[in-house]
């Protein structure tokens, strides 16, 4: 988005940088300007203020390699040349102090079409598309504001890694930026890992008077030794003994963040069924979900010979069944 005061500043001095410097060091220089002249560092100083607009806007076009490109060629033409909206100045709209510097003339008026021109061996194919947005006046995305008005600053991307209980239950952050400053963000209850996070007004200040861009915060959520996310479920696995499983017993299912619950299992449970605790789950503003409890039946490693010999005792009284014939028969199809 090409601007014409961008033939009156050069950003490349304004950062104190080469012409050819690369995007790391680019942005280790901004970095450090930024910290110098932070208006917080500096409260009450207009001239820090002043420069740390003038660091932000140099380093927001010069950061962006299309805006980097357009910037280049607009200096290319030279300090003196100015637009002025058509009317303003007479005939041709205000382009002959451009073009008609640079190449001796131009379409001029009714020579419609695409034109090419070489300068020092450089194309400049097209070069009203490059430099204004493919011709999109009075849009905010355009070279000239117009009707669209200033543009909004860029966004900003960052990520934060939060531990379960503190993506289930919510809390407020402070980040810190690049340049030092700090950002509060408030997590909200239940935030999903990978989920996405936008700061309204966090982001980058406008070049021109508009608004600030946003922050868009990434969340990475550490997995629980215990629970695990189910939509809004919490689900958690659950050991049951032999015995507990099949006679049937009242038992302790742990919470995230409260004590544990009583939960009864009934006689003749499987391994595999789910006991649900309705409203223990994960609580947003919208909706809140349910503890899931998971039956795993354990079985006892090591047995005594009495104890065996009755097991053995048990197994003979038990109906003669396969409970693996139906698994088999619906593997066959």
């Amino acid at each position: 988005m090409a601007s014409q005061d961008w033939f009156d500043k050069d950003f490349y001095k304004v950062l104190g940088v080469s012409k050819d410097v690369s995007d790391a060091e680019l942005k280790k220089t901004y970095r450090k300007l930024a910290r110098q002249y932070h208006p917080d560092s500096n409260a009450g100083d207009a001239k820090a203020e002043a420069k740390f607009k003038e660091i932000s806007e140099a380093h927001s076009v010069l950061s962006d390699p299309e805006q980097r490109k357009e910037y280049d060629a607009v200096r290319a033409m030279g300090s003196g040349a100015r637009f002025t909206a058509p009317g303003a100045g007479g005939g041709n709209g205000g382009f002959d102090d451009v073009f008609g510097g640079m190449f001796g003339g131009g379409a001029g008026p009714g020579r419609g079409g695409r034109q090419q021109y070489s300068q020092q061996g450089g194309d400049y194919d097209d070069l009203l598309g490059g430099l204004f947005g493919n011709g999109r006046f009075g849009q905010s995305t355009g070279g000239f504001r117009g009707a669209g008005g200033p543009t909004k600053g860029r966004d900003v991307t960052a990520t934060t890694t939060l531990d379960f209980i503190t993506a289930t239950k919510g809390d407020q952050l402070t980040l810190q930026t690049g340049e030092g400053r700090n950002i509060t963000v408030r997590i909200p209850a239940g935030v999903a890992d990978g989920q996405k996070i936008r700061v309204a007004g966090k982001g980058q200040p406008s070049i021109d008077g508009g608004p600030p861009g946003d922050l868009v915060l990434t969340v990475t959520v550490r997995k629980h030794p215990v629970f695990e996310r189910d939509g809004l479920n919490l689900r958690v696995t659950v050991p049951v003994t032999f015995t507990e499983a099949a006679l049937g017993a009242t038992i302790q299912v742990p919470t995230l963040g409260g004590d544990p619950v009583k939960l009864r299992v009934a006689p003749g449970t499987p391994s595999g069924r789910v006991l649900r605790v309705k409203g223990r789950g994960v609580e947003t503003k919208k909706a809140t979900g349910d503890l899931l409890a998971v039956v795993q039946i354990v079985v006892p490693s090591h047995l005594s010979k009495d104890a065996q010999k009755k097991l053995e005792e048990f197994a003979a009284e038990l109906p003669d069944e396969n409970p693996r014939d139906d698994l088999i028969a619906r593997a066959r199809g």
